[in-house]
């Protein structure tokens, strides 16, 4: 089969390509999938540059989301059935023509959902489900701030928010550029981070400041999010766009400001927690084929096109989310 291989560390996509490698076969309580669509996340870029935690050795096949059809079922799983079109948090090994998953983060798509629309479902929309919920404790009225607004996830975040009764909902971005995406996903400002978003933030919350903040950018901003959270406020980590070391505050500014600092990795929850993760695409699937949750959809041709688009995330060019047809 033909999959999308980076070969060693890299900051481009120097040592990405496209190469035939063997079929992989489902162990016990595992199902492999017969990839239709496989979307394309940031993590893909973490990995590519060699960040630790993110390739398990070289060379590596990325992709951590699939949609497809159900091609054969390892010892002790009883479904879903051979061709039944499913999407699948895969983890790692997505981009490729067949992926292996475990079975509890294996859905059935819904009839009516495409194979594209399924496959930004179990990264994208299932992270999103999952900050708002377990990680971020969002509750009815909450204000919420959310860095990299723009972006798949970002999209996400603001259709499932207001669905679950956010408050004021604040986005930032990188350039001014990218900020009619992030308001048409649903924000009430698309805030340029830097100078004055401070200012910005403080003038939309009457100087109260946010309940929640949503942050994929690492620590870099962490100290701006201090001034931005409000009392009692919660401030989740969810990434590391940068790639730079992490340095958390000292407590007494937690203590002093009533705040806590979580983090997150749907790896982590896939990994500990896979019910939890089933049930949440479960969950973002149901929406969707309901017409009550969308993002923007950028679909390329190809796993050969996938290298492009890891390279668009990477520079900060990537609008909404991108999705291969493999």
């Amino acid at each position: 089969m033909r999959a999308l291989l980076f070969d060693e560390p890299a900051a481009d996509t120097a040592t990405t390509r496209v190469a035939e490698v063997p079929v992989p076969e489902p162990g016990p309580n595992e199902v492999s999938i017969d990839v239709r669509a496989a979307g394309v996340n940031f993590i893909d870029v973490m990995a590519r540059r060699g960040d630790p935690g993110y390739a398990t050795g070289w060379p590596f096949v990325p992709g951590l989301e699939v949609a497809g059809t159900v091609r054969a079922l390892g010892a002790g799983v009883s479904g879903p059935a051979v061709g039944t079109p499913v999407a699948a948090f895969t983890g790692s090994g997505g981009l490729a023509e067949v992926a292996v998953v475990r079975a509890q983060l294996v859905v059935a798509i819904p009839e009516g959902l495409s194979f594209e629309q399924a496959a930004a479902a179990p990264g994208t929309l299932t992270t999103a489900a999952l900050l708002l919920g377990p990680a971020g404790r969002l509750r009815k009225g909450d204000s919420v701030l959310v860095h990299s607004a723009a972006g798949g996830v970002g999209q996400a975040l603001a259709s499932l928010a207001r669905l679950n009764g956010a408050g004021l909902l604040l986005g930032t971005v990188g350039s001014a550029s990218r900020a009619g995406s992030a308001e048409k996903a649903g924000y009430d400002a698309a805030l340029v981070r830097g100078e004055g978003l401070v200012e910005a933030v403080r003038e939309r919350t009457g100087g109260r400041g946010v309940d929640l903040i949503l942050d994929p950018q690492g620590t870099e901003w962490i100290d701006t999010d201090l001034e931005l959270v409000a009392a009692g406020g919660r401030i989740v980590l969810f990434g590391n766009a940068g790639g730079t070391p992490m340095t958390l505050p000292a407590a007494g500014r937690l203590f002093g400001g009533n705040v806590s600092i979580g983090g997150f990795s749907i790896r982590g929850y896939a990994a500990n927690a896979p019910e939890l993760v089933g049930e949440a695409l479960a969950e973002v699937l149901g929406k969707a084929n309901a017409g009550e949750l969308s993002i923007e959809l950028t679909p390329v041709d190809g796993l050969e096109r996938a290298a492009e688009a890891q390279q668009a995330l990477a520079e900060g060019r990537g609008k909404g989310k991108y999705v291969v047809r493999v």
